[in-house]
């Protein structure tokens, strides 16, 4: 059967079945259409945690504190040490250099909450590589030091078949003062 007649018979199929056939036609098309790729996304999804690295065992093997000054105790044994914060830069640009990303200097900002007498190191870098190992090198960062967040993470790429992604990402430290009491 050639195109022309079956747009023929396609035309009087529609016109036999009427407008509202048509449109539910065309709805249930749109429907399984969309079924399939929320399903395909999905699966998506479900295969790529497995590539990120494991949490740290004592993050997993940690009892949970008993009561409120137990738990509080135990936050502020979670926290880094300022007096360390430049350290932690260095250990950045090493994982950095292991996981091949290029890494510029990045901006830096201490930062003080006095209700929790928590200081805070905010680190915004500028980072150059693969998407995968900007991803690689977050997630290990964060193994290394467990009293950072992983704040923000901005990609660009300047065309779709550019393998190389410029990033920017911004890591916040909390930090006590050595010496201090909570």
């Amino acid at each position: 059967m050639n195109a022309s007649a079956f747009l023929l018979r396609l035309q009087l199929l529609t016109q036999r079945a009427g407008a509202a056939a048509c449109v539910a036609a065309a709805l249930l098309i749109v429907g399984a259409a969309g079924m399939a790729w929320a399903l395909f996304a999905r699966s998506a999804l479900q295969a790529a945690p497995a590539t990120l690295p494991a949490a740290p065992a004592q993050l997993v093997e940690a009892a949970p504190p008993r009561n409120a000054n137990e738990n509080l105790a135990a936050f502020y044994e979670a926290l880094g040490e300022k007096r360390y914060a430049e350290q932690q830069i260095r250990t950045l640009f090493g994982i950095a250099a292991k996981t091949n990303l290029s890494l510029d200097q990045g901006e830096y900002k201490f930062g003080y909450d006095k209700a929790s007498r928590v200081s805070t190191y905010q680190i915004n870098l500028p980072v150059r590589g693969p998407y995968a190992n900007i991803w690689q090198f977050s997630m290990q960062a964060l193994a290394a030091m467990p009293f950072a967040s992983l704040d923000e993470v901005n990609f660009r790429r300047d065309t779709i078949t550019d393998p190389v992604v410029e990033a920017r990402v911004r890591f916040t430290l909390y930090l006590k003062d050595t010496g201090v009491q909570p």
